[in-house]
C-alpha cells in the first residue's frame, strides 16, 4: 500500500466528495453480496504464478474477488493462496469450502505485510502475483502481467491499471518525489485516455495488484517488516528492485477493478491509515539517497513521468500498423529500439487518428500515441511539452515540410531527425521516367527542391539505401546523414522446398510502384508460366478494393487482399516475387520474404541498395520473358531454391538485422 502524504490523501477525500464525473461503465464488476463463493477456481497443480490475497474479514469482497477469477481465469498456470489473517467473521469456515483454493490460517493478525511474506513463503509459483482481496479481476489481468516481465528486459516487477467499480481511473503507476512524497498517475480520470495505456517504467505500482518475481522477492528480503502492519511497503519493494538492478512496470493491458479504502479505511488518523504518516519518515530515512535522484517536489506531473529519460516525438503520416505496409513495420521496430535504448516515444499521426488496436499495439512497446479527442494539434501540444523534448523525428518530406519550423520554434532543445522513408523525388523521378509523364517529371522537381531543402535543414537525415546516401552526399556533402534502413527479425525457414507450393506477391494498392507490379505481374508475367506449369497459383496479398480484387482474379491468380498474418503465406508459398518497375528506398517485401527463408525473384530496381547479387541471393530479370523464366526455373530446382534460401537469411541478418539498426541510431542521436 502506497503512501501518498496527507496532503494527497486530503485530496483524494475532497475528490470523494464532489458529485461524479460520468464515466464509460466498461468493466463487469458483481454486485457484493450477488453471489455464493464459486465452488472451485481454476488452479494448476504446477503454477507458473502464486496468487496471494491476504485478507482481515470482509468476507464479500473476498467472495467477489474469488468469484471473477473463476470467470476470468488465465492462460497461464497459477494458484491461490488466500491468508486469513485471524478474521472475526466466518471468513475461514466460507472459503475452506472452494475446490483449488489454498488456505492459509495465521494464528495471531500479522497484519498486510506478515500476511503477504507468509503467502509467499508457501508459493510454489516462479512468479508472485499480491493482490487485495477488495478487488475484482478482469480478462487479460494475470496474462498481461507475466507477459510484461518475460518481454521487458530487465523487469523484475509490473503493476496492473488500477480502476474504481464506477469506471474512473485509480491508478496508473505510482509517482515518487524527492521529499518521498508519492502519487498515484491518473487518479480520477478517464481509463481510456492513452496517456495511461501504455506500457512504462514506474517509480512503484500498488501492492493491490503486483506481479514479481519471485527470486527476486526471496533475494530482496520480501516485504520490510519495518513498515507493519502496512503503508510504504510497495513503495520500497520497488526501491529495493531497482537497488538490485531491476525495473518496474506499469502494464496498462491488465486491468483491475479495485474498491479502495475497504481494507484499511480512508480516514489518515485512525486504523492502519494512520501509519502511513509514521512509514513515509521510515521510507525516506531507508532510501534518502535513492530520492536524490527523484523529481523535486512540485514538478509537473507529466515531467515527472519522464524523469531523468529522453524524450523523443516521432510525427508521421498515419499511425503505424506493421501489417499495412513494410514502412511501418520498420518504424514499430525504430520505436521498439529507442525503448530499448530507455527513450521516452511519442507518438502523433499528422491525421491525430489511431484506432484503439493501434493504441494498444503501441502501448505494448511502450509508446505513447497522441490522437484524438485526447490530444491538441501538434502546434498546442508543442507549445505545453516541446521544451521537454530531446529529439524529434518527422517522416516523409510532405509530413516534415509544414512542422519543421514549428518545431525549431517550440522544442528549440530538441535534435530534428528527418526520415525520408524512400526519397521521394527519385521514385517520382523513376516513375516519370516509366510513363513518360512530363506532370510527373514536374512533381518529382518540386518534391527534390522540398526534400534537399529539408536535408539541408534537419540535424540528420535518415536514409533506407546506401544508394540513397551516396546521391545525397554529392548532392549536398555538407548534410549529415546516416543510413537507417529495413529492421528485421528473421524467425528462419519453418518449411523445406518439398512442402511449399505456389508464389506470392505482396503489396497494396495504394502504392503507385505496387499496382503497377501487380498488372505487370498479372498481364504480362503470369499468363507465361501459367502456360507451362498451370499447377502454379499466384497469391496476391495486401490492400486492395473488391472490385479490384474481383478484377485480378483469374485462372491461377487468388487476389487475397490484406490479410492479419503473413505467416501462412511466407511459410506455405515456394517462392515470393518483387516485380518492380520503378520506385525508390529498399523493398520491405524483399526482406520480409528472405527473413522466412523465401527466395525472391526480383527486377533490379525490386533488389536495389540490398547488396544483392544475382544467382547468389536473389534471381534478378527485367523482362517478363526473363522474370517468368526464372521464375520456372527456381520452381524445380531444390539445390538453387536452399543455396538461395540460406543465402536470403544471411544477408538479412548481416544488413537488416536490429544490431545494425541500432548503431545506426546511436550515431544519429548521440
Amino acid at each position: 500500500m502506497a503512501q501518498r502524504g496527507l496532503r494527497g490523501t486530503m485530496d483524494r477525500i475532497r475528490q470523494e466528495l464532489r458529485p461524479r464525473r460520468q464515466a464509460a461503465a466498461t468493466f463487469d464488476v458483481e454486485p457484493l453480496g450477488s453471489g455464493v463463493p464459486p465452488s472451485a477456481l481454476p488452479c494448476s497443480e504446477a503454477p507458473r504464478v502464486s496468487v496471494i490475497i491476504p485478507v482481515h474479514g470482509k468476507l464479500e469482497y473476498t467472495v467477489a474477488c474469488l468469484r471473477s477469477i473463476a470467470r476470468h481465469g488465465a492462460r497461464t498456470p497459477f494458484e491461490v493462496i488466500v491468508v486469513d489473517d485471524a478474521s472475526p467473521d466466518e471468513t475461514a469456515q466460507v472459503l475452506a469450502g472452494i475446490g483449488g483454493l489454498r488456505l492459509l490460517r495465521n494464528a495471531a493478525n500479522l497484519g498486510f505485510i506478515g500476511s503477504s511474506n507468509a503467502g509467499a513463503a508457501a508459493a510454489r509459483g516462479e512468479y508472485l502475483l499480491f493482490l487485495n482481496n477488495d478487488t475484482q479481476v478482469t480478462p487479460g489481468w494475470l496474462d498481461r502481467l507475466h507477459d510484461c516481465l518475460a518481454e521487458e528486459p530487465g523487469c523484475g516487477i509490473a503493476g496492473s491499471r488500477l480502476v474504481y467499480p464506477d469506471g474512473r481511473l485509480q491508478e496508473a503507476g505510482g509517482i515518487v518525489y524527492a521529499d518521498g512524497q508519492a502519487w498515484n498517475y491518473g487518479r480520477f480520470e478517464l481509463p481510456d485516455d492513452p496517456r495511461f495505456l501504455y506500457r512504462r517504467d514506474a517509480d512503484y505500482v500498488s501492492g493491490a495488484s503486483l506481479m514479481i518475481d519471485a527470486a527476486l522477492f526471496r533475494a530482496i528480503g520480501g516485504f520490510d517488516a519495518r513498515y507493519a502492519p502496512a503503508y510504504c511497503e510497495d513503495m520500497d519493494l520497488a526501491f529495493a528492485a531497482r537497488a538490485a538492478g531491476k525495473r518496474v512496470l506499469y502494464e496498462p493491458a491488465s486491468v483491475v477493478v479495485h474498491c479502495e479504502g475497504i481494507t484499511s479505511g480512508l480516514d489518515p488518523f485512525a486504523g492502519v491509515k494512520q501509519y502511513q504518516q509514521v512509514n513515509q519518515a521510515k521510507f525516506v530515512d531507508k532510501w534518502r539517497a535513492a530520492l536524490e535522484r527523484q523529481p523535486p517536489a512540485r514538478t509537473r506531473v507529466e515531467e515527472a513521468l519522464g524523469w531523468s529519460r529522453r524524450h523523443i516525438l516521432i510525427v508521421d503520416a498515419l499511425t503505424p500498423d506493421p501489417t499495412r505496409d513494410s514502412g511501418s513495420l520498420r518504424l514499430v521496430n525504430i520505436m521498439r529500439l529507442l525503448r530499448e535504448r530507455r527513450w521516452q516515444v511519442s507518438f502523433m499521426a499528422d491525421n491525430r487518428r489511431a484506432t484503439p488496436a493501434e493504441i494498444e499495439r503501441l502501448g505494448r512497446l511502450g509508446v505513447r500515441v497522441l490522437c484524438k479527442p485526447w490530444t491538441p494539434p501538434l502546434s498546442a501540444w508543442l507549445a505545453r511539452e516541446g521544451q521537454g523534448l530531446d529529439a524529434v523525428m518527422l517522416c516523409r518530406h510532405y509530413i516534415a515540410l509544414p512542422h519543421l519550423s514549428l518545431v525549431r520554434r517550440l522544442a528549440p532543445r530538441a535534435k530534428v531527425l528527418f526520415d525520408t522513408v524512400d526519397l521521394h523525388f527519385l521514385r517520382e523521378q523513376r516513375a516519370a521516367e516509366h510513363a513518360a509523364n512530363p506532370a510527373l517529371a514536374r512533381q518529382a522537381q518540386a518534391s527534390r527542391q522540398a526534400e534537399l531543402g529539408l536535408i539541408r535543414a534537419a540535424d540528420v537525415t535518415l536514409v533506407v539505401s546506401p544508394i540513397e546516401r551516396e546521391l545525397l552526399m554529392e548532392e549536398l556533402p555538407q548534410a549529415r546523414v546516416e543510413l537507417l534502413s529495413n529492421v528485421h527479425d528473421v524467425p528462419g525457414r519453418s518449411r523445406g522446398f518439398g512442402d511449399r507450393a505456389g508464389l506470392m506477391f505482396v503489396g497494396g494498392s495504394a502504392h503507385p510502384p505496387n499496382i503497377d507490379a501487380i498488372e505487370w505481374l498479372a498481364k504480362d508475367i503470369y499468363p507465361r508460366i501459367r502456360a507451362r506449369r498451370p499447377d502454379i497459383e499466384l497469391h496476391l496479398i495486401g490492400d486492395m478494393p473488391g472490385p479490384e480484387r474481383a478484377r485480378l482474379a483469374a485462372a491461377g491468380i487468388r487476389a487475397h487482399g490484406r490479410v492479419e498474418e503473413l505467416d501462412p503465406w511466407l511459410s506455405g508459398c515456394r517462392i515470393a516475387l518483387a516485380p518492380l518497375r520503378y520506385g525508390a528506398g529498399v523493398k520491405g517485401k524483399v526482406n520480409m520474404a528472405m527473413s522466412h527463408g523465401l527466395p525472391v525473384v526480383a527486377t533490379s530496381i525490386a533488389a536495389e541498395g540490398m547488396n544483392l547479387a544475382d544467382g547468389q541471393d536473389v534471381l534478378v530479370a527485367d523482362d517478363a520473358e526473363g522474370f517468368a523464366e526464372a521464375v520456372l526455373r527456381l520452381y524445380d530446382n531444390e539445390a538453387l531454391w536452399m543455396r538461395l534460401s540460406e543465402a536470403g537469411l544471411a544477408n538479412v541478418r548481416r544488413h537488416f538485422s536490429f544490431d545494425a539498426a541500432r548503431q545506426a541510431l546511436d550515431r544519429a542521436l548521440a
